[in-house]
């Protein structure tokens, strides 16, 4: 049974960092490109940031980019994100994606920045 656990979701202060892991099972983790999405109410899901499936490659939306970074570790079959300097309008539920032979996604973490 595939799964995409997403876990580190919670309230923190503008400024403040989280890390968002995404725990995958049931398929073969090592040949998956991985990405981060958000989604906030009333605007489209968006892409937040891309990782191939070795590893070498990252992309991320401009309007992270320097604040964000992703990560993988593929002996623990697991994505990270680690956010830094948050802002309110990073106040979202985050998706874990995997794809290449198929698309799976998470449940979603939300993430809430607010003082």
């Amino acid at each position: 049974q595939v799964q995409l656990v997403e876990s580190g979701g919670g309230l923190v202060q503008p400024g403040g960092s989280l890390r968002l892991s995404c725990a995958a099972s049931g398929f073969t983790f090592n040949n998956y490109d991985m990405s981060w999405y958000r989604q906030a109410p009333g605007i489209e899901r968006e892409l937040v940031a891309l990782i191939s499936f070795t590893g070498d490659t990252t992309n991320y939306a401009d309007s992270v980019k320097g604040r964000f970074t992703i990560s993988r570790d593929n002996a623990k079959n697991t994505v990270y994100l680690q956010m830094n300097s948050l802002q309110p309008e990073d106040t979202a539920v985050y998706y874990c994606k995997a794809a290449w032979s198929r698309v799976y996604w998470g449940q979603g973490t939300q993430v809430t920045v607010s003082s």
